[in-house]
């Protein structure tokens, strides 16, 4: 079976799928956009080593921050571990929807215009996107992006559906002021754990990339290190930009997925794991 761990960031995905691995003697497979990059490892809150435990982590780590890696890549090689895997159980985790829904559904890339959209501001664009998919999962600052939406042939597709079967999706979440606040803390634990001097390193090592330019807890320090912004602006930057990614992944995940959704338990995560466990007992194929 190929078992789905979604939710905003913050909320214990890693945990969960590190347990859920060891119960139903799988492998763990990457779907966060950014760790798929090597050595992006405090900031997107990478797994650690010693925390794997063991266990086969896929799709982590197979591109340098230097080159470029889309969606379409990451359909083929998932659909690739998935054929290379499938006498085993697959745990699917991360917070990129667009990844999942890509690899694991009939999903069909539109063909791209080449329209000029340069005399449109970001917010113009962004409102051009909201028309067409209210629930648009893109960052109204992220101008490539929203271009490259608006310029997609076909807006509208098809319902997809699923090409596997005995497919279960959990998701994990909590409400939205105590996530707020995980993640306020999560950033500052981030720069007690030397996230600063990563981003530093990174821009030193290949100046800013793609994805150093776009990644949440990059982008921002890159700012600093640039003397855009101060240092306090920065994290606060941080703080923010995720808390607004966070509420946009739980909108996507609500919207665009059958998701069981399991409120995170910080007092006793077991208990946690526990009812995923029942949940994904009753439902599977046995």
């Amino acid at each position: 079976m190929i078992i789905v761990v979604v939710g905003p960031t913050g909320v214990g995905k890693t945990k969960l799928s590190i347990s859920l691995a060891k119960k139903y003697n799988g492998v763990i497979v990457n779907a966060d956009a950014c760790q798929i990059y090597k050595e992006l490892n405090i900031g997107t809150a990478k797994v650690k080593e010693e925390e794997k435990e063991g266990i086969p982590h896929l799709l982590f780590d197979i591109k340098n921050p230097d080159e470029d890696y889309s969606v379409s890549d990451y359909q083929k090689d998932l659909r690739r571990v998935l054929e290379d895997y499938k006498d085993r159980n697959i745990i699917l985790v991360g917070g990129t929807g667009l990844y999942v829904m890509a690899g694991l559904y009939d999903y069909e890339f539109s063909k791209m215009n080449n329209n000029d959209y340069s005399m449109y501001s970001n917010e113009e664009l962004y409102d051009m996107c909201l028309k067409i998919d209210k629930n648009i999962n893109i960052h109204p600052n992220n101008r490539r992006r929203l271009e490259n939406f608006l310029n997609r042939e076909t807006k509208e597709t098809k319902e997809p559906k699923l090409l596997y079967k005995n497919v279960i999706f959990v998701g994990l979440t909590t409400p939205r002021d105590n996530l707020y606040l995980r993640i306020n803390d999560r950033v500052d634990k981030m720069f007690e754990e030397g996230l600063l001097e990563e981003v530093e390193h990174l821009y030193n090592k290949y100046g800013q990339t793609r994805i150093l330019g776009s990644a949440i807890g990059y982008k921002e320090l890159i700012k600093y290190l640039n003397k855009e912004i101060s240092l306090e602006d920065s994290i606060e930057l941080i703080k923010k930009n995720s808390r607004h990614y966070a509420k946009r992944q739980w909108t996507w995940f609500k919207n665009k997925m059958d998701v069981k959704w399991f409120l995170t338990n910080y007092v006793d995560f077991n208990q946690t794991i526990e009812e995923i466990y029942q949940y994904i007992d009753k439902i599977s194929v046995k």
